[in-house]
């Protein structure tokens, strides 16, 4: 289901979050549950795998993580600062330590000058500690931004471990 680099990846995040006694949480737009799936695709994830949101919509993201209408308004759901509230949120709604969140246009439809079909925030947020916001641009269809972007969402979750 998942390719073996991906598995390999939620592998080593599970028997790293178990060791620390840590839990994590996922919040997804453009991936629409691909990094929750992958991560619960290993067995004994349950673990450490406390949530999933799957807020594709702006009202899911206001609704679910609490990210101000006024800054999808102001912003777009696709920016940094959106990326950053929706790990805040993850956090906040949760039990986990650490939260990954995705926000992209996977496309092929979508895309603008500013804001080209495979742009994608990654933001993660430790609870209390840490953030992290990145800003990329995955080449290829829309299975592969979104294969990418799980893929460099699941290599954050790794890097949280130290």
């Amino acid at each position: 289901m998942f390719p073996p680099d991906l598995v390999h990846l939620a592998e080593h995040i599970r028997d790293g979050f178990a060791a620390k006694g840590q839990w994590l949480a996922t919040a997804e737009s453009c991936t629409g549950g691909l990094i929750a799936g992958c991560l619960t695709h290993v067995s004994g994830s349950s673990a450490v795998v406390d949530r999933g949101f799957v807020t594709y919509t702006n009202e899911a993201k206001t609704d679910m993580l609490g990210v101000p209408a006024s800054l999808i308004a102001e912003l777009g759901a696709v920016s940094g600062p959106v990326a950053d509230a929706m790990a805040a949120g993850a956090i906040a709604h949760s039990r986990a330590d650490v939260a990954v969140a995705v926000t992209g246009i996977a496309g092929p439809t979508g895309g603008t000058a500013t804001k080209p079909v495979g742009l994608v925030f990654i933001a993660r947020h430790r609870r209390g500690g840490d953030m992290v916001v990145e800003r990329h641009i995955f080449p290829g269809d829309r299975t592969a931004v979104r294969l990418a972007t799980v893929k460099r969402a699941l290599e954050l979750l790794r890097e949280s471990l130290g």
